[in-house]
């Protein structure tokens, strides 16, 4: 083996040890059947070929229990296969609730990254050691596919939607960055590195960018939101055309026809660009699409406004009292 030749990437965050278990017990087993199914042909071969032009072959009768042997344990190897998997999934869709958020836009071909402190980068992710990160995900053009092989970390990100992931790094240091859907002509260029950085010299980092640092998300948000003129509908006090976003976000928006949803990042975004989609009970529907108006980055900011406008109320986010004489839309 010649000198730094790896069989397997670094195991750099606290998920890899877990796929690294698994996929060592998947080669196993996969291993393990594959010789024992062709010594098995060899033998068969070898013990049973004919010997003789006019030999006839006994007749073989078959055995119910090597029947039900060969139906049972590869189910239920497979069953272990499945609920580890499955454990490991949903384990890496469940942050915890103090996870740093991180914004993430794939483009082609290119990453593009903000902290909610406002720090932004491209093609380059720094993150502290030890701390839960949360990569909330969308694209403005195509499928990608957010890689990090350190991590054990492989996510899509798809036009249209947010997918999230979470991951905790265990080591500081430098890290490849990928990303593993075909997406066009320069697809292979598409990558970067993410940086693993002691907290103090993470911080230093975050507030490094200019003499006035940079201006946080939520705030870039907040500019946008009075650009657009949102603040006019959207009043703290209920008593605009549209709902109170104040507190609405993790929050049980009520409909109009008494369906309710939970006010996440997906709700926060279809409301921007499909305001008509799902109309909050006491409003009319007379909010003005947002899309093709706003980019992806401008999206993240806004629902980072949103997030930052306080706890999540208590109840259906619009009072069911509302005056429905007060026409707007979400």
């Amino acid at each position: 083996m010649q000198p730094g030749l790896q069989l397997f990437p670094d195991s750099a965050s606290t998920f890899a040890s877990s796929v690294d278990w698994l996929f060592a017990y998947l080669m196993a087993v996969s291993i393990f059947f594959g010789l024992l199914i062709c010594l098995g042909l060899i033998y068969i071969a070898f013990r049973y070929h004919r010997r003789a032009p006019d030999e006839v072959g006994a007749d073989v009768h078959s055995s119910t229990l090597l029947e039900v042997g060969w139906m049972v344990v590869p189910f239920l190897l497979c069953l272990v296969m499945f609920f580890w998997g499955a454990e490991i999934y949903i384990a890496e869709r469940q942050p915890p609730s103090q996870a740093m958020e991180v914004y993430v836009v794939g483009k082609q071909w290119m990453w593009k990254l903000q902290h909610t402190e406002g720090r932004k980068e491209i093609n380059e992710l720094h993150v502290p050691v030890n701390r839960p990160v949360k990569l909330v995900m969308a694209s403005e053009d195509v499928i990608h596919d957010f890689y990090v092989p350190a991590f054990r970390l492989k996510e899509d990100v798809v036009p249209g939607r947010y997918t999230t992931l979470w991951f905790q790094a265990t080591k500081t240091g430098q890290y490849h960055l990928f990303c593993s859907q075909y997406c066009g002509t320069n697809h292979a260029l598409m990558g970067g590195w993410v940086y693993v950085m002691e907290p103090a010299a993470y911080e230093a980092w975050l507030g490094g960018e200019s003499a006035n640092g940079p201006v946080s998300l939520a705030a870039g948000g907040e500019q946008l939101f009075n650009s657009l003129a949102c603040h006019t509908c959207h009043q703290p006090d209920n008593k605009g055309r549209g709902p109170s976003l104040t507190g609405v976000y993790g929050s049980t928006v009520k409909l109009e026809g008494g369906q309710t949803v939970l006010a996440d990042d997906q709700y926060i975004r279809e409301s921007i660009l499909q305001p008509s989609a799902k109309i909050v009970e006491g409003y009319q529907p007379l909010m003005p699409t947002f899309q093709g108006l706003v980019t992806e980055d401008q999206l993240l900011q806004l629902m980072a406004y949103v997030k930052s406008l306080g706890a999540p109320a208590t109840g259906p986010s619009v009072p069911a009292t509302a005056a429905k004489a007060k026409p707007a839309a979400k």
